[in-house]
């Protein structure tokens, strides 16, 4: 598994990277017409990149401590920027705001990804 972390957070921060300049290039005249969207479009970049390293994280914990919960905590890292990011994306692409309902259940996902990597150096 920890191979397939490594390999899913190198493609998540190959998309955040690439999110991040269309988001700063290809969107700049859409945020002039709606801008306030803009910080919502750089939390998901943010929350995005954070999480992708944090799979690569979860790839090292697999090996050094404790692999079941460093695996969940990995997979949990992946739902969490599908939730997460990717409602808010898809919020600022569409300006349909009932997504922002979605965002908070990545929110809790991440927050279990980082309790499962605790737990899993803590019963090692």
């Amino acid at each position: 598994m920890d191979r397939f972390f490594v390999i899913a957070g190198s493609i998540v921060m190959f998309i955040g990277v690439g999110a991040g300049a269309f988001g700063a290039h290809g969107l700049s005249n859409y945020f002039l017409n709606y801008p306030d969207l803009e910080g919502t479009y750089n939390t998901a970049v943010h929350y995005q990149m954070i999480h992708g390293i944090a799979l690569f994280l979860a790839a090292w914990v697999a090996v050094r401590y404790n692999a079941s919960f460093a695996n969940w905590a990995g997979y949990l890292f992946i739902l969490g920027i599908f939730l997460f990011s990717g409602s808010l994306y898809l919020l600022v692409l569409t300006r349909t705001s009932w997504l922002g309902a979605v965002t908070p259940l990545g929110g809790l996902a991440f927050l279990a990804g980082w309790l499962l990597i605790a737990l899993a150096a803590w019963r090692s």
